[in-house]
């Protein structure tokens, strides 16, 4: 039994999945909040009268 559990805490063939999701899960976070502000600049861009 102690095997097995040590073999369990021994495999590592997970943590590269996880690790390149919670990249992906960061990357995404961050095109969100820039894609949010630039719209909102672009948008008051348009709506403000011309000079």
């Amino acid at each position: 039994m102690t095997k097995l559990f040590a073999r369990f805490l021994k495999d590592e063939t997970g943590a590269s999945a996880v690790e390149y999701a919670l990249i992906v899960a960061l990357i995404a976070v961050a095109i969100i909040g820039t894609t949010s502000k630039l719209g909102t600049n672009i948008k008051d861009m348009f709506e403000k009268p011309g000079p």
